[in-house]
Formats: structure tokens, C-alpha cells, sequence
């Protein structure tokens, strides 16, 4: 199975990538995560996305927030799909990190997830590893009953309270 690849921005981060982590690990999915920013450590970025798919990646998720300028940067270095993840920053409540990481120019294609969206990313990122894993795609396809199931069961509860 190939390996999903997170780099965050800052350890500031790491709450939410704590999500994609944990969604990972309960789909069975090897993960590495990493701290590079695209404008402390630019070099560091550009080697890792370069290096990625022949370090056995199959998909990358990049989370920051303000510029929000790592999922591009990651994109511009690697043919692999990468998943950006806006980071709600306190000064514009992540909008400037969303509108950072959807405006990508023309053949730098970039995914997006919501604003703080770590466990979104990291259920795309295992889709995408799925297209080729069938007993991942099983999985998958067990959690999504099982979430269709919780909802059904808290609208009987409802119903019941009502």
C-alpha cells in the first residue's frame, strides 16, 4: 500500500492534522508527517515533494494557514495528488488560508478540503489510494455504512424523544 505523506506548515498545526493521523491509523494507511514551510524552509519542501513518489507516496496532504502556500508548493514539485488542508488562522478565520489554497493557476491542480478539515483529507487521500487497493475500498465502504448507521440510530433516538 503506498504511503500517505502530511506536511504541515507549524507545529501550530497539529490539532489538526492529529485528525487525518487518527483517521489513517484506523484505516490501517501508513502515513509519514512532517514540518516544512514554503517560505522558512523552502528547500526542505521542494526535496521531499520532488522525492516523494520513489519514497513510495502515493498521495500528499499539506495543511497551513494565512498564506497558506505549501499545498502549491508541494503541487508545483510532484505529479502526485495533493490535498490541501486551509488552516483557521485568528486573524481572518481561515479564509485567507481557503482562498490561498483553491487559487491555484492552470496545471498545478490542488484538492481542498474545508477550513480545518483533517479527517476529510485524510478520507480523500485513502479514496485516492483506494482506486487500486480493494480491501482498502472495503473498508472504506464499512465505515461509510457504519456512518450512515450512527445517523439512522440518532434519528430513531430523536423520534423516541420526541
Amino acid at each position: 500500500m503506498k504511503k500517505v505523506g502530511i506536511i504541515m506548515g507549524s507545529d501550530s498545526d497539529l490539532p489538526i492534522i492529529q485528525k487525518t493521523v487518527d483517521t489513517l491509523r484506523a484505516l490501517d494507511i501508513p502515513f509519514e508527517v512532517h514540518v516544512y514551510s514554503a517560505h522558512r524552509t523552502p528547500v526542505e519542501a521542494r526535496d521531499f515533494a520532488l522525492c516523494a513518489r520513489s519514497n513510495g507516496f502515493g498521495v500528499l496532504i499539506a495543511a497551513a494557514g494565512m498564506a497558506a502556500h505549501l499545498a502549491g508548493a508541494i503541487a508545483a514539485n510532484t505529479t502526485l495528488p495533493v490535498i490541501g488542508i486551509p488552516c483557521k488562522s485568528s486573524a481572518l478565520d481561515g479564509m485567507d488560508a481557503l482562498l490561498s489554497t483553491v487559487q491555484m493557476p492552470t496545471g498545478i491542480p490542488v484538492a481542498t478540503v474545508a477550513i480545518n478539515g483533517g479527517a476529510n483529507a485524510a478520507l480523500l487521500a485513502a479514496q485516492i489510494i483506494a482506486v487500486e487497493d480493494a480491501d482498502l475500498a472495503a473498508k472504506l465502504d464499512a465505515k461509510r455504512q457504519k456512518d450512515a448507521q450512527n445517523v439512522l440510530d440518532k434519528d430513531a433516538g430523536i423520534l423516541e424523544r420526541l
